[in-house]
């Protein structure tokens, strides 16, 4: 009964400590910023970028481990090309033997006005014959009026000329036929320019794709994750590696309404991180929530308006980050302060060391 009577004692000793501590901090924690001051727990952020497959493919070979820095361009993997090599060769391939097409549709048209050419010449030569037999036949029948001529000849001149009126009409067909065989073949240029481009267009498409098949880091950071390794496949934009970009990095943090409402785009704010705490980090606020994050289920009382917790975003300036980015580590905790009044002082414990 003794063990029991104290355990219970300690038990109550203990809750009357924490409670006691809890009612120390809620009363003089918070209220050793000045007025105009607010503070908030964050964790460092940055902006996550997937390295991933354009097409399906295999993992030739991964060149940047997790935790290396990386620079804008630097290549990160390449995918196997084996393949899209030979449809390259093929397409290629393909273009010349189109090359050969327009080349071969281009002397078929030069042909075929060589024949229309030819139809124009017969169909002088037969018209020039037609006008001779029609002035024979004229005088031919001039003369058979006095018997000059025989009947015979008469209906041979008569004839001559229905023969040669004939010969006109093939011709002038011949040359239709011309033209129209003209038009077939310009079509047929038309068509192997058009098996030119598509093969060249295909060589563009199958090259692109090569060359996507280099994954490049699209901005400097550090290699959070290698998803993939070597020999692997993947579908089409299949992650290989994950990037931190060093250069957009933040602490998102939570403060009640009140707070928050007076909070601008801009406002200064400071951060110490727990793994720094005498280091001030100086940051902008980027982004104030429209909408409340934390909300209780009921919201009728000025009291639980006032619980309604809104998200804010505070940058670090790029330049300090390119200034200390090997020591810039991303999830670190921390506290944010915020100037609400541009008039409030800094207290002595954030005015320095400035991370500069």
């Amino acid at each position: 009964m003794r063990m029991v009577g104290k355990r219970w004692l300690i038990a109550v000793l203990v809750a009357v400590l924490a409670g006691g501590g809890y009612y120390a901090w809620q009363k003089f924690g918070k209220s050793s910023l000045p007025e105009g001051i607010a503070s908030g727990n964050g964790r460092i952020e940055a902006i996550e970028i997937d390295i991933s497959t354009k097409i399906p493919g295999r993992i030739r070979e991964i060149l940047a481990n997790e935790g290396d820095f990386v620079t804008a361009g630097q290549v990160l993997a390449r995918m196997d090309t084996e393949q899209l090599e030979a449809q390259r060769r093929q397409a290629e391939a393909q273009l010349h033997r189109a090359t050969i097409g327009v080349d071969t549709a281009k002397s078929f048209v030069t042909q075929r006005e060589a024949e229309r050419t030819a139809a124009v010449a017969v169909i002088a030569q037969r018209e020039a014959q037609l006008d001779a037999l029609d002035r024979k036949l004229v005088r031919s029948e001039q003369l058979i009026k006095t018997n000059a001529v025989s009947q015979q000849v008469f209906d041979d001149d008569r004839a001559n000329v229905q023969g040669a009126k004939a010969a006109v009409a093939a011709a002038q067909a011949q040359l239709a036929a011309s033209e129209a065989a003209i038009s077939a073949a310009k079509a047929q240029v038309i068509d192997a320019g058009a098996a030119v481009a598509a093969a060249q267009a295909a060589i563009e498409s199958i090259t692109a794709d090569i060359n996507d098949s280099t994954l490049k880091s699209p901005r400097d950071g550090r290699v959070q994750y290698r998803v993939a390794q070597p020999g692997e496949v993947l579908s089409a934009g299949g992650r290989v590696l994950n990037l931190v970009d060093l250069g957009d990095v933040y602490m998102t943090f939570f403060l009640p309404t009140a707070q928050a409402g007076r909070v601008a785009i801009g406002t200064e704010v400071r951060l110490v991180l727990d793994a720094a705490p005498q280091f001030v980090i100086p940051a902008k606020a980027s982004f104030v929530a429209d909408v409340a994050q934390f909300t209780p289920k009921t919201v009728e009382t000025q009291e639980e308006r006032l619980k309604l917790m809104f998200r804010i975003k505070a940058q670090i300036a790029p330049e300090l980050l390119r200034k200390y980015i090997r020591q810039v580590k991303t999830g670190l905790p921390g506290m944010a302060y915020v100037q609400l009044d541009p008039k409030a002082e800094w207290p002595a414990s954030l005015k320095g060391p400035l991370a500069q």
